[in-house]
């Protein structure tokens, strides 16, 4: 009876100790596990975290030609629109506004606009690209050494141009003239034109700039494929892009808006 209980109670000594030996094996089995879990994923998070790291935040998106001309020309600007067509109208007695650009920015060196014709706000998105009341649309050149230029119309009542040229940096008046290439139908037309245009371009372009925030650039009076005449207003934004707007000449709405995406 001695004899059992003593080789029971070895028997339960030896299987005590054959159950902490197991729960320690197990125990570190699971340690080594749960250690090279985090290693392995200590290792991938490495091979992902200085890639995120070592790639820069997107820069500032590459200006187009266009983007870049109208940046440099406008960069160069200190006179105002509004500023160039008072000094503009200023240079002539009684005179209205019919064409403002500055000189630079989007000119269409390949328009030669005929004197009869009339500009379609479907077509060129750029004022200088459809022809001015006169036919002689503004001059295209880039700004010289003495800086930007504001081209100016300025019509007399009898639909007589002057064609007024102003320093864009220091607002001074370079040249004013009338133009020579008019004739009587060219007159009439003008003064049409203006008789129909109720809202001055100055309101025309506060219209446009109400609706996208940015410079103006041009400002023309156009025929609206016979339905009356629009002001064409370019206005050019802080992305350096540029939008057209149609506003009805005689109630400020916009008829139709455009953006050179160039």
């Amino acid at each position: 009876m001695n004899s059992a209980s003593s080789r029971s109670r070895t028997l339960q000594a030896v299987g005590a100790l054959s159950l902490a030996a197991a729960t320690a094996l197990l125990m570190t089995g699971c340690g080594q596990s749960s250690d090279s879990a985090s290693s392995a994923a200590t290792s991938e998070a490495a091979k992902v975290v200085p890639q995120k790291q070592t790639t820069s935040p997107s820069a500032t998106a590459q200006l187009t030609e266009d983007q870049q001309e109208r940046k440099t020309v406008l960069d160069a600007t200190k006179v105002t629109f509004d500023d160039a067509a008072t000094t503009a109208t200023g240079e002539v007695a009684g005179g209205k506004l019919v064409d403002l650009d500055l000189e630079g920015v989007d000119d269409d060196d390949n328009q030669s606009p005929s004197p009869t014709a009339t500009g379609s706000p479907t077509g060129s998105p750029s004022p200088t690209g459809s022809p001015s009341p006169t036919g002689t649309g503004s001059p295209s050149a880039s700004p010289g050494a003495d800086g930007p230029v504001w081209a100016a119309e300025v019509a007399e009542k009898d639909g007589t141009i002057h064609t007024v040229r102003i320093n864009a940096v220091d607002g001074k008046v370079i040249e004013a003239r009338v133009d020579a290439d008019q004739d009587a139908d060219d007159k009439k037309q003008t003064a049409d034109w203006l008789a129909q245009a109720t809202q001055t371009p100055q309101q025309a372009a506060k219209v446009a700039t109400e609706k996208k925030k940015g410079t103006v650039t041009s400002v023309s009076l156009e025929d609206n494929e016979g339905d009356g005449v629009i002001w064409q207003v370019d206005v050019v934004g802080s992305d350096w892009k540029k939008t057209t707007f149609d506003v009805d000449a005689k109630n400020d709405t916009i008829v139709r808006e455009e953006t050179d995406e160039d």
